[in-house]
């Protein structure tokens, strides 16, 4: 019997692949510090279960495929608040934004296409492209040039018969980048000059840390058939089990065809949906508490990450994350070295592998992403454990 092609092209998940190394090496005792996984530690606003106990439905029915009003309300809401009115039909459910994203490229690649992203790139993304048929074409990027890419001469000559879209994260995962208006502009205008989809991740929103504020590939009126937003509660409201998100765009012929996907898998769960409603009344001093918490981690991560020689890394300008080239030979096997044989006092870290952000073979190979999501005092361990670590490797 065989396996579909396309699902054996798809690589494990480099964040989630050290899983079996780190199960035993708890099993031996080993504390383990995790840097590999975006998942906040944040307290989920109490709003969310208030409102699932609140339920009181005789019957949990399926919602519609297109999501349950009180929900699909509360997004509209959210955008309004954000000077991005929208218009009924323009928001779906999904089941988190990985699902949104699924269902993106499923309905506009083809076999054979292309997908341009800027790379390193959230890994997912060359596994949806593969599902669809279609391949990551990478807009190149250097560590030493803070990963900036929103530049016309690196972008256009990338663009050929087989260019379908454009994606990017903003802010960005894994790098921590966040695009100016004038780079997110260039952005929109080669995606309508060229007649391509621009597929805006944009789940990381609330989280930036310098003068500019939240945007969203939505403000470019011009390009309002041609941008595809991804949302997601989960990084937002700290609610990944949620697994509640969103396809939103004002291209309707492109959200009839989505609609198909969202009938095919039937619905969101009900009760997740509910939940994800009331997070949307939360405060803007949850998110100004929350903002604040991530940028001490973040100049805590930075300032210990500077210490170490032969580290390459640029402040964060948002999300949750840091891209950084270490002075290893390998981060795949430096980290199979921290879970096998490492640890100081009976604890080690965990980091992701660079390569795995990459299409480009060869490239990302003593790279890492950091994710800060640990307290402070545990982030302080973890970034002495990685020094430690660095210096022990090292020094074999």
């Amino acid at each position: 019997m065989k396996i579909s092609e396309r699902v054996m092209n798809c690589e494990l998940s480099p964040i989630r692949k050290f899983t079996p190394l780190a199960d035993a090496a708890r099993a031996r005792g080993i504390s383990i510090y995790p840097l590999n996984i975006g998942q906040p530690d944040v307290e989920t606003p109490r709003e969310f279960f208030e409102a699932a106990r609140a339920f009181s439905d005789p019957v949990l029915e399926y919602a519609p495929s297109a999501g349950i009003p009180a929900y699909l309300d509360a997004v509209h809401g959210y955008y309004e608040r954000l000077g991005q009115p929208l218009e009924r039909g323009c928001i779906l459910a999904t089941a988190g934004g990985s699902e949104a994203l699924s269902f993106a490229t499923q309905c506009i690649l083809d076999e054979g296409t292309e997908l341009l992203a800027p790379e390193p790139f959230y890994p997912n993304y060359a596994a949806f492209a593969q599902l669809a048929g279609a391949r990551i074409r990478p807009i190149p990027t250097t560590a030493e040039e803070g990963y900036r890419y929103a530049e016309r001469d690196r972008i256009e000559p990338l663009i050929n018969e087989r260019t379908r879209a454009i994606i990017v994260t903003n802010p960005g995962n894994p790098t921590g980048n966040v695009l100016t208006r004038a780079e997110m502009r260039v952005l929109a205008d080669i995606a309508v000059e060229h007649g391509l989809y621009l597929i805006s991740d944009e789940v990381y929103r609330e989280f930036t840390y310098g003068e500019e504020s939240m945007a969203s590939m939505l403000e470019f009126e011009h390009a309002r058939d041609n941008v595809i937003v991804i949302d997601s509660v989960s990084k937002r409201f700290s609610a990944c089990g949620a697994r509640v998100g969103a396809l939103i765009s004002r291209n309707r012929e492109l959200m009839t065809q989505v609609m198909k996907l969202c009938q095919t898998r039937l619905c969101v769960a009900t009760l997740d949906q509910v939940g994800a409603a009331a997070l949307y009344n939360v405060g803007p001093e949850y998110f100004a508490g929350v903002r604040e918490e991530y940028m001490r981690r973040r100049d805590t991560a930075y300032e210990r990450l500077m210490r170490i020689p032969g580290v390459v890394c640029r402040k964060p300008e948002g999300a949750f994350y840091l891209m950084v080239k270490l002075p290893v030979d390998n981060t795949d096997t430096f980290q199979q070295w921290l879970l096998n044989e490492f640890n100081d006092h009976g604890e080690t870290v965990m980091l992701t592998p660079g390569e795995g952000f990459y299409a480009t073979p060869g490239k990302g190979v003593n790279e890492a992403r950091l994710a800060y999501v640990l307290k402070q005092d545990r982030l302080e361990r973890a970034m002495e454990l990685l020094a430690l670590g660095i210096e022990a490797y090292n020094n074999r």
